[in-house]
């Protein structure tokens, strides 16, 4: 039994020992660990004019050392006064970059989601966390030196048509995304074990174009991020636009979030 419980111990502390590349509002190029399952639980929102959320329940799995599945449901009252089901999506991340040497590593990975939404287009962002049909593809590599982690990314978005009587795109049905991530390990200054609590600080910048539409924005999102025996972490952040012309719900907007994670399944 000592044994058993030693190895889980192990098998957690090597999941999280990475911990600043749990970036709260972007993925890394890296990937959780084979046959782990991750649920989330998600809020986030804004208080202007009135306040608006949605809720997220998410499930991660590390099917392969290389290859990660993601799938989330979404409520929200973004579209009308009450909270509904607005619907789903689905992420799969391969990575097919890995160089490590001793306390640094450089990954790369390709990603895809495709996402399906009951919500009309009202908005000139593609979202698909809830607001929009569409699908996603892109790039992202991640950089770890010691305590730091950078990560950056590029994909494409295209819309199709919810299913609803108003689910066709009036505007814009293409985007391309962007995103820069910095993640930096405050605690603990040495591990000793695996039940120690993990303080990580981040700063991500978000950002959006239209292209053909004069439609884009970038936002920066401060995060602080706390784990817990190795298993659980707890997310705070919140994202303001440095720059933005496009009608959008993700402006300054908060994020809570309750992560669990089961190993060795």
């Amino acid at each position: 039994m000592k044994v058993i419980l030693l190895a889980f111990c192990l098998m957690a502390l090597a999941c999280f020992a990475h911990a600043q590349e749990l970036y709260v509002n972007t993925e890394p190029a890296s990937n959780m660990a084979a046959h782990s399952l991750g649920i989330r639980l998600e809020n986030q929102g804004y208080t202007s004019p009135v306040f608006k959320n949605r809720t997220t329940l998410e499930a991660m799995y590390g099917a392969t050392g290389t290859l990660m599945l993601h799938g989330a449901l979404y409520t929200s009252n973004f579209y009308q006064d009450n909270q509904r089901f607005e619907g789903g999506s689905f992420y799969a991340k391969y990575r097919f970059l890995s160089i490590d040497s001793v306390q640094k590593h450089f990954r790369g990975a390709v990603f895809g989601k495709v996402g399906a939404s009951r919500n009309p287009y009202m908005m000139q962002e593609i979202a698909l966390e809830g607001d929009n049909s569409g699908i996603q593809g892109g790039l992202v590599f991640t950089q770890l030196l010691h305590k730091l982690a950078v990560s950056g990314s590029a994909s494409y978005l295209r819309g199709l048509n919810s299913d609803n009587n108003f689910g066709a795109i009036t505007g814009a049905k293409e985007a391309v995304a962007y995103t820069l991530s910095a993640g930096y390990l405050l605690l603990p200054k040495r591990y000793t074990s695996y039940d120690q609590v993990n303080l990580n600080l981040y700063a991500e910048l978000l950002g959006k174009s239209n292209p053909g539409y004069n439609q884009s924005y970038l936002d920066i999102a401060p995060a602080i991020q706390f784990i817990f025996n190795s298993v659980c972490r707890l997310d705070f952040s919140y994202r303001t636009p440095l720059y933005n012309n496009m009608q959008r719900n993700s402006a300054n907007m908060y994020l809570v979030r309750f992560e669990y994670n089961f190993f060795n399944l």
